[in-house]
């Protein structure tokens, strides 16, 4: 199933997602439409939230990211009820975008490296340490079951700049080419 994608605005996306407990009720099957979310709208995270569950869960593949250096490095997997437990390493900047915010791309600065603890859909737990473009995405879909955009990185500036683009796109004012739910639209209903 391709679930339609939360965009900015929605207050789930500023929402810090709950655990989920063991007996969630077609855990696989989810991961298994987030995936296909994810690869149907082109993007190489996705979090929960974004398909308007509130829940501590984001799935990533990462190798599309990956330069020509890294091809093959790209991690593909789930992460279900993440912590993350050290970050470190200089922080160093990249130009971010999000799929509930189509068209707004970001300089975003994240520490070069990250341990995070999770467990896989057979709720097995692992710590895995991960770099550079991995570290990123993780930090990234890791941020939205916080309740964190990578809008909310930028200076006062940045902020102002792109602020009649965040409600356009709130409002369904934007081309994505996947299907989005849009929070002021559904208001008016």
């Amino acid at each position: 199933m391709i679930y339609p994608i939360v965009a900015y605005g929605d207050p789930v996306l500023k929402e810090v997602a709950e655990d989920i407990p063991q007996d969630y009720p077609n855990l696989k099957e989810l991961v298994s439409d987030m995936l296909a979310t994810m690869y149907h709208a082109h993007g190489v995270g996705l979090a929960a939230p974004q398909i308007g569950k509130s829940i501590r869960l984001f799935v990533i593949d990462s190798e599309p990211m990956m330069d020509d250096k890294d091809k093959g490095k790209g991690v593909k997997k789930a992460f279900i009820n993440p912590e993350i437990v050290e970050e470190d390493g200089e922080e160093w900047g990249f130009e971010e975008g999000c799929l509930s915010i189509p068209g707004v791309r970001e300089v975003v600065y994240r520490p070069e490296r990250i341990v995070i603890r999770y467990f896989d859909e057979e709720w097995n737990e692992h710590e895995d340490t991960y770099d550079g473009m991995n570290a990123r995405v993780i930090q990234h879909e890791y941020d939205h079951i916080e309740g964190i955009l990578f809008t909310d990185y930028l200076n006062g500036l940045r902020k102002r700049l792109i602020k009649n683009k965040l409600a356009k796109i709130s409002k369904g004012e934007v081309d994505a080419d996947y299907k989005m739910n849009f929070p002021a639209l559904s208001r008016k209903r």
